[in-house]
């Protein structure tokens, strides 16, 4: 089944023209970015003008829910720009727990995004799942911090590791737009994720070696998909991650036009970028223009 791409059926007063134009040769190339949520308001918030490895412009605060979910914010949400704020799911890698994270889901917090993060180590969506139910409550009830707050409709998932696969089972949800699993033990196919996607590996990884995220990236022949090697990377170079991962998330929840470029077109900047020790997208992927 093919859903309409989520840019078509709300209204964003700040995206451009080539913004729908993009969205709808998403949509010829076959991509999916689910239903949208009708009552859900669209987030408003500025660009970052290039500055994706950079903290972003906001305060961060976190703090558990007591019922297995982490979330890190904008202290002070609905400002600076952002009349509402994306969600970002998170898992852990196994046997580690969220400290060892903190700074990426801080980072990502700062940019303008509600990190809802799995407490666990579950390499299945539904732990990260139950975040954004306790979002989609939260937005909802009066009193609340959030309410009001979440921009419901742009959804994305990342992980690491065992959280990584995790996150690929999670993109099989129609309220996930797209995902951008690290280093990723996949236990769900890749062919099951409904929006685009990147998958990342580490070149010296042997935990998860390059050769199990390319199989997962293979998989994921029915959506935009790009398979980024990060140069000379083990299994935790995480923070030579934090720009790539939030360029992708400001660009496809955020309609962050300026981190376009990155991934897409015929002369996108990370195509040829010494980061990577290999850079392939497929050929949905390759469809999705440029700036």
């Amino acid at each position: 089944m093919t859903f309409l791409p989520r840019a078509l059926k709300r209204r964003h007063p700040r995206r451009r023209i080539g913004t729908v134009l993009a969205a709808l040769a998403l949509l010829a190339a076959g991509g999916t970015t689910g239903t949208a949520t009708a009552a859900a308001a669209a987030s408003t918030c500025p660009s970052v003008n290039g500055q994706w490895a950079a903290p972003g412009p906001f305060a961060v605060s976190s703090a558990s829910n007591g019922r297995g979910t982490t979330v890190f914010r904008p202290t002070d949400l609905g400002t600076l720009g952002c009349t509402t704020h994306p969600v970002i799911l998170w898992n852990n890698g196994a046997r580690s727990g969220l400290d060892r994270y903190a700074p990426l889901l801080n980072h990502l917090a700062s940019h303008g995004f509600i990190v809802a993060a799995a407490e666990g180590n579950a390499g299945t969506g539904g732990p990260m799942l139950r975040g954004l139910d306790y979002l989609t409550t939260e937005n909802g009830r009066a009193g609340s911090p959030y309410q009001g707050k979440v921009d419901l409709a742009d959804v994305g998932a990342t992980g690491h590791s065992f959280g990584g696969g995790a996150a690929v089972d999670a993109g099989a949800d129609p309220r996930v737009d797209t995902i951008a699993p690290i280093y990723p033990l996949a236990f769900s196919s890749g062919s099951r994720v409904r929006g685009p996607s990147v998958f990342y590996a580490g070149q010296n990884d042997t935990i998860v070696p390059p050769s199990t995220v390319r199989r997962t990236y293979g998989q994921a022949t029915q959506v935009p998909a790009i398979y980024a090697e990060q140069r000379g990377a083990d299994h935790y170079g995480i923070p030579g991650l934090h720009g790539p991962v939030t360029a992708w998330f400001r660009f496809h929840l955020m309609g962050d036009e300026q981190a376009r470029g990155l991934y897409f077109g015929p002369d996108c900047t990370y195509c040829s970028s010494p980061l990577w020790s290999a850079f392939e997208r497929n050929p949905r992927a390759r469809a999705v223009p440029g700036p």
